[in-house]
This record gives structure tokens, sequence and C-alpha cells, in this order.
């Protein structure tokens, strides 16, 4: 936080393999897989500590971080005169010859930075969701609270509760009363029993809560050592946890439709839904608040071309694309070529992805450098796509980073 207020640490948790979401994590973390065009998952969440003040962050890296780790290093560089960073942090087996055993092991394994920082606060923040908060409201609350530790919460639909930890909130509807993860009948809210409290995997602990928490559950032969499975429901069996209502969250230049939104692209569906929520006359999520806005590293490319007939509609067109084809209801990142004669229809394309002339793409994400030929298809006959790709269960059509298409 900035000179005068309270002492605030941000640790990322970005170190999840991201299983759901291949082949587009086959060869990086999921925090840094493209999204919207441009940018990185793990920029939204920094994003928003840095416009929430945080501004010494640890991102704590396990699975292929490689390309994560070149994405924070080249990109998040904050003043080293003011004593504030962005720093990734790979797993370093400080408690023994083992890897982290979950999220919770991944904090303890690092407890070295919170010493080194000594805050008052700790703010741990997960690195792959679609959202924009101010923390320095959850940070207020929490504080005003007097709580272990304060965790965000978002009403979703009770039917999507195998997907979310749930929280049971108290009578006051704040106090932590219960906690599930993943529950496949959890009870609804009094005030709507057809939604639950959903945890956005975003925590405000008081330092020597987590720390004692951490040493607790390190000593717990059963536990699963998860922040979420293990950590949240000790602190709410103690009675020391608080839940924050995101719907309660506002940040500078939001509109009426984007407040509030909070996506987790864990899948292949959610992230290609995700990607539709960009691009509508008024979208869902709304990319150029400039007063809270997403930063990221921006390559140094000439602007977007149409040529010979070339048209977009609906869609995103990020710098350095060259498009001679039609366009319609997508999301096309750098470098992206769309020959004349090709269609490319409700699909993500990232970088440097070329679309032969005559080719057909619909209904799909490509990864970067995938070249389809001359006249090829994808998204026209659902039984080879299915012989040949990914395919989700919403029907996405996924290709791989490189993939080659017959």
């Amino acid at each position: 936080m900035r000179r005068g207020g309270p002492s605030v640490l941000g640790i990322v948790l970005a170190g999840g393999e991201g299983k759901r979401l291949m082949p587009l994590t086959a060869d990086r973390a999921k925090p840094a897989v493209t999204f919207g065009g441009t940018y990185r998952l793990v920029d939204f969440v920094l994003s928003n500590l840095v416009n929430g003040d945080i501004l010494r962050i640890c991102v704590l890296t396990q699975y292929k971080s490689h390309s994560l780790d070149r994405h924070i290093t080249t990109t998040w560089r904050m003043s080293s005169l003011l004593g504030n960073y962005v720093t990734p942090v790979p797993a370093q087996q400080r408690l023994g010859p083992r890897w982290f055993l979950g999220s919770a092991d991944a904090i303890l394994q690092s407890l070295n930075l919170v010493h080194d920082e000594q805050p008052e606060y700790v703010a741990v923040f997960g690195a792959d969701h679609v959202y924009r908060m101010d923390p320095r409201q959850m940070l207020a609350q929490h504080i005003e609270s007097g709580a272990g530790v304060t965790v965000a919460g978002i009403r979703v639909p009770r039917a999507e509760s195998p997907s979310f930890g749930v929280i049971t909130p108290g009578s006051d509807g704040q106090t932590v009363t219960g906690f599930l993860e993943k529950p496949a009948d959890p009870p609804g809210l009094a005030d709507d029993p057809g939604c639950v409290f959903a945890s956005m995997g975003n925590y405000v602990f008081t330092t020597k809560a987590l720390i004692e928490a951490l040493h607790r559950d390190a000593e717990d032969e059963n536990s699963v050592h998860d922040m979420g499975g293990s950590i949240l429901p000790q602190l709410t069996d103690r009675g020391e946890a608080a839940l924050y209502d995101f719907s309660a969250n506002h940040v500078p230049g939001e509109t009426s439709r984007d407040q509030g939104y909070w996506r987790d692209v864990g899948t292949l569906d959610a992230y290609y839904d995700a990607h539709m929520d960009l691009i509508a006359e008024r979208p869902a999520f709304n990319l150029y608040n400039r007063d809270w806005p997403v930063y990221t590293h921006s390559t140094q490319l000439s602007p977007a071309r149409f040529n010979g007939g070339g048209i977009a509609g609906e869609s995103i067109i990020s710098a350095g694309c060259l498009v001679r084809g039609q366009v319609t209801r997508s999301v096309l990142s750098p470098g992206v070529v769309v020959d004349p004669g090709a269609v490319v229809q409700g699909s993500v394309l990232h970088d440097n992805v070329h679309i032969g002339r005559g080719a057909v793409v619909r209904g799909a994400v490509l990864d970067k450098n995938v070249e389809v030929p001359p006249g090829a298809t994808i998204g026209v006959n659902p039984q080879r796509d299915g012989e040949l790709y990914t395919v989700s269960k919403g029907g996405v059509i996924a290709l791989g980073k490189g993939q080659r298409v017959p």
C-alpha cells in the first residue's frame, strides 16, 4: 500500500497445471495463457492488485513456468527506487525434497517472503480469473471485522456448486459459518435459495493468522494442504473467517453491465464464452476502461491492416494482423493473417495464426503459430473434427501450439 496505509504483501498463486484447458496448457502454465488478444490471464489479477496500491507482489509458480516467468519479468517492472516489485518465485523445495503439495503448502514453503517483508496483512489471490476488483475495499472490511481471513465470494446458481468452494454465511451476512469444497447439493442462500456464495479464490489474511494456520495445516497428515480445501475450513471452524461480497465492490470507470463481472476460465467452454463476452456492442466485460486499466506487454507491431476486400465485424483485431478474408465475432491476437476467401467465425486465434486462402474456421480456439492450409475446414464437419482435434463438451474445437492441420 502507499505510504501511510496498512502494509500489505500480495501473493499470487500461479502454479496450477490447468488440465481442463488443454491443449492450451500443454506447453505453458494456465496463468500464462493468452486472453483477449493481447493479455495473459495473470495480467488481470496483477492489474487489480497494482491499481489497488498493492505494489509488492510475489507470484508463486511451478508448472511449466518459463513462459509465465518471462512475461512477468519483461512486463511487470515496478519502481525499485520505491521498493516496489512483482517477482516470480519458483518452487524451491525449501522444506525438503518435494514440490508444492497444494496451494497452502506453496505459501508455507515461501514464508521467507512474508518474514522478509513483515507485512500486517497478506493478500492471497488466484491467477487465472477474468475480472476487475479493487482489493482496498476488501482489505478495509477485513481490518474492520478483525477476522483472521476474509474470503471474496460471488453469487452463482446453485447448480454450479460442484465447480466451486461454497461459502455458508452467518445471519449477519459476513461471518463464515461453513465451507464445502465443490459440493454436489449444498443448501441455497436464505435470501436466494437458487444461489450459493462461491469462493473466488481471493483471500486477505492478518499475517499472524495466516502463519499460524499454515503451521497447523502442515502438522495435519490428513490435510490436502489447499487454501480453499484446508486453510479456510480450519479458520471457519475457529470462528476466524469472514465473507466479502464481491457485488459490493466498485472500480472507477465500470459500466452497469460489467460491474461484478467475474469468470473462472478453467475450461475450454468457459474460456471461449468469456471471449464472446468481450465483443458485443455493450460487452459484458469492457476492456476499454481507462480508469482501471488491464496492463500487459505490447509488442512493437504495425496497426492491423485490411486489404483486398477483407472485412471484420463484432471482433477484436490486434496489432500486426492482416485481414484479406472475412472475420466475424472473433478475437485475433497480434500477427494473425487471414488470406483472401477465408472465413473466420466465432473463433479465438492466438499469435501468428495463419488462415489460408479459402479456408473456413468456425467455433474454434487456435493456439499460436497454427497454420490452416488453403481450403481446409475446422468447425464444418463435427465427426472429422472430433477425430483430429480436441473438442469440448460445448463443441469448442481447440488446437494446440503449432498443431498441424491436414
